[in-house]
């Protein structure tokens, strides 16, 4: 994937999104010691960067494979980005969803207009109901992380911060399924200026960290967390990107995780999710090795049930 390609989806996709605020805090930079630059794609159409992937894959379709529709499994953010992007594109969307997801999640999703299924919360249960609908109606079954459409959609989040501050010296993203952080990889190789891009994950669902250690894709027996994106894996198109061009991932704790939503939230008086405050903690949690640096961190979404909040 190119940097062409990259510009090419951005221009492809700009008429459907939103060229979302980069926003810092004074207070913060000095709790960081570094100039902290928060690309909030909470203020993304449906609340997250997903409608930039979602909106990408559909309009690469053939008007044929449009006809028949689309199909994805995802616990909240991609359902929600692919049935308001097929309802904008006027094309059918399917979304298996696992009983766990949050409801105000499954609302959403009824809200744009998505079919939702339900279905056990284990990744073999997921894709068994969407492959199940590709067989029954021929939809085209899109994967909210491991596609090169979405992936490339994903990426140009970080290709807008990367304009609007040139001269970042790192970038940092949450990692769950793989395809924000692979896109703003990709991002940060062909617009950084010796910007280095790092992922932030749970330690209860790590899957991508122990990737990197072993060179081959892991999985989680359990993913206890409550950053409920990222309970995903890693696919065969995003992780040779992360293996490529991402320096480390740093792990954190529940404890940390909720500690950086928390000051988020008083801080800069925005709403973030669970999983966005994973970068932001692994900012904190290794702060003295990037004093004095710029950086930037991806806040991936706001979808958060205001009345079930960690603090």
């Amino acid at each position: 994937m190119t940097k062409e390609n990259l510009q090419a989806c951005h221009n492809r996709i700009i008429p459907h999104i939103h060229n979302t605020p980069v926003l810092s805090s004074r207070l913060i930079n000095r709790m960081v010691g570094a100039q902290v630059y928060y690309k909030c794609e909470n203020f993304q159409r449906t609340g997250a960067y997903k409608m930039r992937g979602a909106t990408n894959a559909i309009m690469e379709l053939s008007e044929d494979q449009k006809q028949k529709g689309v199909v994805t499994h995802s616990s909240g953010n991609f359902a929600q980005a692919l049935s308001l992007a097929a309802k904008s594109l006027g094309v059918k969307a399917t979304i298996i969803m696992p009983t766990n997801s949050p409801q105000v999640k499954k609302n959403a999703v009824a809200e744009y207009k998505g079919h939702i299924i339900e279905c056990e919360p284990t990744i073999e249960a997921r894709q068994g109901a969407a492959d199940k609908i590709v067989e029954e109606t021929g939809a085209t079954f899109i994967h909210p992380s491991n596609d090169n459409t979405v992936i490339l959609g994903q990426g140009t989040a970080c290709m807008e911060l990367l304009k609007e501050q040139p001269d970042l010296d790192t970038v940092f993203c949450p990692v769950g399924g793989g395809g924000l952080i692979a896109g703003s990889a990709l991002a940060v190789n062909y617009f950084g200026n010796k910007c280095d891009i790092y992922g932030g994950e749970p330690f209860e669902a790590d899957d991508a960290y122990r990737s990197l250690i072993s060179g081959k894709i892991e999985t989680n027996k359990t993913a206890n967390t409550i950053a409920d994106g990222l309970r995903t894996q890693l696919g065969d198109k995003n992780f040779p990107l992360i293996k490529k061009y991402v320096k480390a991932i740093i792990r954190v704790t529940e404890e940390d995780i909720i500690s950086a939503m928390r000051i988020v939230y008083e801080r800069m008086k925005i709403i973030i999710e669970p999983s966005s405050a994973v970068a932001f903690a692994a900012v904190l949690k290794e702060k003295e090795s990037f004093q004095n640096k710029k950086i930037g961190i991806i806040i991936s979404g706001g979808n958060v049930d205001v009345n079930n909040l960690p603090f």
